[in-house]
């Protein structure tokens, strides 16, 4: 399936004017998720993650997962994702 670079940095234009806007984690991910119908979107801490991010932009970083096989797995392929992780960052970073 994967995920054109154009759409990834749609997504990532969204989350970063959804931020600026002073808009929840969570209604970011939702608002995606509403904009991108049959992309698996989630949110959480970029404290929480081991990885390093596909993209970052001010105070979030985005992720690709690929979702093929029974657990996801962080991907920097785009060809190979099929789904994204919204990270924000925490205050101490």
């Amino acid at each position: 399936m994967g995920i054109a670079a154009e759409r990834i940095d749609s997504i990532l234009a969204f989350a970063n004017q959804r931020f600026a806007a002073g808009d929840k984690l969570n209604a970011i991910v939702h608002a995606v998720k509403g904009a991108n119908p049959g992309l698996s979107v989630t949110g959480t801490f970029a404290s929480v993650m081991a990885e390093d991010p596909y993209k970052e932009d001010g105070r979030f970083a985005l992720f690709l997962v690929d979702g093929t096989n029974h657990c996801w797995a962080i991907t920097a392929n785009p060809a190979g994702a099929t789904g994204i992780v919204i990270a924000e960052r925490d205050d101490e970073e």
